[in-house]
């Protein structure tokens, strides 16, 4: 089994925000990974080594600078104000809306959905946003969304 029922995801509250519902159809595309599956994922995309955002060192490619060449993007005015995803982030992803994407929180937390589910919705999952990265199936675009409210938008090695 690669994915857990959302009813058994701990942080499955955020997809069931009162102010932020999402209807029944697009939530069966949002699927949380067991543990092992993410883990797969992350050490394939993200790191090896490090199995958080928090520890990152200088030589894990997501803090070298040469990935991240585009000005960040501050998300939280857009969050706040309840609008669409910031228009600089959909234009650096430049995905299709059936695009499969992971939203890789840590080394055993990643979800999986499709790029449409993911825009509407981007608001719950930015209640995740601890240095999360928003990547898509065999597309080099990246994404992170820090806490602090900004997304650094880069390229993903290789």
């Amino acid at each position: 089994m690669n994915y857990l029922p959302l009813d058994e995801y701990a942080k499955a509250w955020v997809f069931r925000h009162q102010e932020l519902l999402i209807p029944a159809p697009q939530l069966a595309q949002i699927k949380p990974m067991t543990a092992t599956r993410a883990a797969v994922l992350w050490t394939t995309f993200i790191s090896r080594d490090k199995d958080h955002p928090d520890f990152f060192t200088d030589a894990d490619w997501v803090k070298q600078a040469q990935h991240w060449p585009h000005d960040d993007v501050f998300w939280e005015r857009a969050f706040e104000a309840g609008d669409a995803i910031p228009e600089e982030i959909l234009a650096h992803l430049d995905w299709q809306d059936n695009t499969t994407v992971y939203f890789c929180i840590s080394r055993d937390e990643v979800i999986e959905t499709r790029f449409d589910v993911f825009k509407q919705h981007w608001q719950n999952f930015m209640f995740l946003a601890d240095g999360s990265f928003l990547i898509g199936k065999k597309r080099p675009q990246v994404v992170q969304f820090l806490e602090s409210g900004f997304a650094r938008l880069g390229q993903q090695p290789g």
